[in-house]
C-alpha cells in the first residue's frame, strides 16, 4: 500500500492538485493515442475519466479524515470500476453482419484510465507510472505484434472448440 494514504486535508492543497493533475495527464496520454487512431473516445474522454476517478478517491479520503476509512475507499473504487463499464460499452460497436466487433481496445483503455485515476487519487505513484507506460506500450506496439503473430501463425479464424 502506498505510504501517502493520509487524509488529503493533512497533505494540503498542493498534494491534492498534484494527484488530480497527474491523473488528468495520464488519461490524456492514453486518450491521445486513441484520438490519433480516430477512435470515438479520445483525449478529453480519457482525461475526464481519470480526473473523475481521482476526484472520487481524493474526496473519500478527505471525507473520512483524519484516518482514511479503507472500507469507504473500497466501496468508491468498486463503484468507479463498475460504473465505468457504461462509458466503455458506449464505444463498442458491432458491424451490420454481426461478425466484427470494434471499440474493445478503447473500452479497455477507458477502464484502465479509471483505474489510473484511482491510483492517482490515493497517491500510488509507482503503480501510476508503471501502468501508464505499460498501457501505452500495449497501445503502440500491440497492433504490430498482432500482425506479426497473424503472419507467423495464421489468421486465427478457425473455431477453437
Amino acid at each position: 500500500m502506498p505510504g501517502t494514504m493520509n487524509s488529503v486535508y493533512a497533505l494540503g492543497m498542493s498534494e491534492m492538485f498534484i494527484r488530480l493533475a497527474v491523473a488528468t495527464l495520464a488519461g490524456a496520454a492514453l486518450g491521445l493515442n486513441r484520438e490519433l487512431k480516430g477512435k470515438p473516445a479520445g483525449l478529453r474522454t480519457h482525461a475526464l475519466v481519470t480526473l473523475g476517478a481521482a476526484l472520487a478517491s481524493v474526496t473519500i479520503i478527505y471525507a473520512t479524515a483524519p484516518e482514511t476509512d479503507p472500507n469507504a475507499l473500497s466501496r468508491v473504487v468498486q463503484g468507479i470500476i463498475t460504473g465505468i463499464g457504461f462509458i466503455g460499452a458506449g464505444v463498442i460497436l458491432r458491424d451490420a453482419a454481426g461478425r466484427r466487433v470494434r471499440g474493445l481496445t478503447t473500452a479497455a483503455t477507458i477502464w484502465v484510465a479509471a483505474s489510473l485515476g484511482v491510483a492517482c487519487g490515493v497517491g500510488y505513484w509507482s503503480a501510476v507510472a508503471a501502468a501508464t507506460l505499460l498501457t501505452l506500450a500495449v497501445l503502440v506496439l500491440g497492433g504490430r505484434i498482432e500482425l506479426l503473430a497473424t503472419r507467423i501463425f495464421g489468421a486465427g479464424d478457425e473455431d477453437d472448440s
